[in-house]
């Protein structure tokens, strides 16, 4: 991905990267791609929502995310 920085960037419209905060099961491998993709210079949006890897964090992500797909 490093050597695909620009490429990567300039071909996503949006790069959208979400989890349900602290308790979320996979919330230290995130962080940790967060920082590698920080590193390389991957440009991202991140967002988290209180709850863990659970359905109200899934609506509300999609909820989030659906409003971008249309502007």
């Amino acid at each position: 991905m490093k050597e695909s920085a620009d490429k990567i960037n300039g071909n996503l419209k949006q790069f959208w990267i979400t989890m349900g905060g602290k308790e979320d099961i996979a919330y230290n491998n995130c962080q940790n791609m967060l920082a590698r993709f920080n590193e390389m210079q991957i440009k991202y949006t991140y967002s988290e929502y209180p709850g863990g890897h659970t359905w109200p964090v899934w609506r509300n992500n999609l909820y989030k995310f659906a409003q971008l797909l249309f502007k």
